[in-house]
């Protein structure tokens, strides 16, 4: 979409708001409530530079405007309504305690929101205070970030502001607000909102909207809707792919938290694996295991199908035709996400072209770290040091714990890709990183920010900037968590 605002300030600020001319059914207008004394904690000068603002401006005021105490000029501060499934189960929502200010255009052209998370009460909170814990938006923060290091698609944080107040939750705790940006907030739950209150008009306006936003060469489709839902489908499959090749772990993956555009979105109880073992849960509230590291690919195919359902009024006015070409859409699902894990998987292994067994010998390594309970980032990074040197080195004695057979016939497979030493190891260090924002780092991050001190916090930042190169600023960053410690657990932050 092309921007139809020149709207500047002193800093950089330019809205164009193009979600906030879609029927308001959509939406309801919600300014962020002020906090009693705003402070910045922490500013992404990089992310603010590349959104064209200027990043010593936002130094010395953009605290007011982080907190939400102050609107900078063109913001049109929105609360989106939309439903989710959150563990199965359909539920209206919409932003209880985030406002979306409006639509940053940056001197290339793009559009990205920038929303106010924790930033007060919206016709949305439900009885809840709208309010967020410095904790939880500093590990957003860092988590996001990290993604982006790795390359996922992400929203990213802008910036955290302390806000001179305390809130309730286990305990009385110091309140924050996050800013987060992202290609857009649109989720398969909202969707589900406009589906679900009979507003065709809004569902077809979201349908445009999204493919002009998102999917531009998809937007003159004759079937607009059926075109969307492949175009998300397929960004899907390779983002959940993406997500198991780093080990990450989303932990809440209701239909409110998958969005449209294909980003990583909403980092509540997520972490990344140590140990390797598909049934990974950390999620406090997750007992049943339904969002585990390898139940991932399936829950994202689930969630499309409500996508699918949210879709059909739009896809064929005949109920059954409509069906069936959401059936035979989704079908494809499975297929497209073992497309890119197995491209994600021969890119972790070193194998240059297409095999039949490729698959199958990537899980036989699989398959002998869970039984060896063995730590999944190490092992990659000792498997490329073992593609360099042609042994078996690292951090963990692999060599007289793999299946019989196996490294001979991993490194026979690599040998046929016909590519010289250093182009696989190359390949391969860039999709086996050995920093990654290990659980008991953040934790210790957070902890020191708690207390005042953000230093711990800035220099697992640094580390985390460059995954795949070992620096002497990240080395310490590269180590496995001690062993015998208890089952490592997240928290929502709600």
């Amino acid at each position: 979409m092309e921007a139809k605002s020149d709207n500047k300030s002193a800093a950089g600020w330019r809205f164009d708001n193009s979600y906030a001319r879609l029927p308001d059914t959509l939406f309801s207008r919600a300014a962020p409530v002020p906090v009693a004394q705003p402070a910045l904690a922490v500013l992404n000068e990089t992310l603010a530079a590349e959104l064209g603002l200027d990043p010593s401006a936002l130094q010395k005021g953009g605290a007011d405007i982080f907190a939400g105490n102050l609107v900078p000029e063109g913001a049109e501060p929105i609360a989106q309504a939309y439903a989710g499934h959150q563990f199965g189960h359909f539920t209206n929502l919409g932003d209880g305690r985030a406002v979306l200010l409006g639509e940053q255009i940056t001197p290339q052209g793009a559009r990205f929101d920038i929303q106010l998370k924790g930033s007060g009460q919206t016709p949305y909170s439900r009885r809840g205070d709208g309010r967020a814990a410095l904790g939880p938006m500093l590990r957003e923060y860092i988590i996001s970030e990290a993604m982006h290091a790795l390359g996922i698609p992400t929203t990213r944080s802008l910036a955290v502001t302390t806000t001179g107040e305390q809130i309730a939750r286990e305990g009385m705790l110091q309140g924050a607000v996050l800013t987060r940006v992202a290609a857009s907030h649109i989720r398969v739950g909202t969707f589900e909102y406009a589906n679900a209150i009979g507003d065709r008009a809004a569902l077809e306006a979201l349908t445009r909207h999204t493919l002009e936003r998102h999917y531009p060469e998809l937007a003159g489709a004759d079937n607009p809707a059926q075109v969307l839902l492949g175009g998300v489908l397929e960004r899907q499959a390779k983002l959940i792919a993406q997500w198991l090749c780093v080990g990450f772990v989303h932990g809440v993956m209701n239909t409110d938290n998958m969005a449209l555009s294909g980003e990583t979105i909403d980092y509540g109880p997520c972490a990344f694996i140590d140990t390797y073992d598909p049934a990974t849960v950390f999620s406090s509230i997750d007992r049943g295991g339904r969002y585990a590291y390898g139940n991932q690919p399936n829950i994202a195919h689930w969630n499309l199908a409500r996508l699918a359902e949210a879709l059909l009024p739009l896809i064929d006015a005949d109920k059954d035709k409509a069906v069936s070409a959401a059936e035979n859409a989704l079908g494809e699902f499975p297929a497209r996400f073992r497309t890119h894990y197995t491209a994600g998987l021969r890119a972790k292994f070193g194998l240059v072209g297409e095999e039949d067994g490729d698959l199958e010998l990537a899980q036989e390594f699989l398959d002998w770290m869970r039984m060896s309970l063995a730590d999944f980032t190490s092992s990659f990074v000792a498997l490329t040091a073992a593609a360099g040197s042609g042994e078996m080195t690292g951090p963990l004695n692999l060599g007289g714990g793999l299946p019989a057979g196996w490294y001979a016939k991993w490194t026979e497979r690599v040998k046929r890709g016909r590519t010289n030493r250093s182009g696989i190891v190359e390949m391969m260090r860039k999709a086996n990183p050995g920093v990654i924002p290990r659980n008991h780092r953040v934790e210790e991050a957070l902890a020191a920010a708690s207390a005042g001190d953000f230093s711990v916090m800035h220099r697992l930042l640094d580390a985390l900037r460059d995954p795949c190169v070992e620096t002497p600023g990240n080395s310490p960053y590269r180590d496995a968590p001690p062993s015998g410690g208890p089952p490592y657990r997240t928290f929502c932050g709600t």
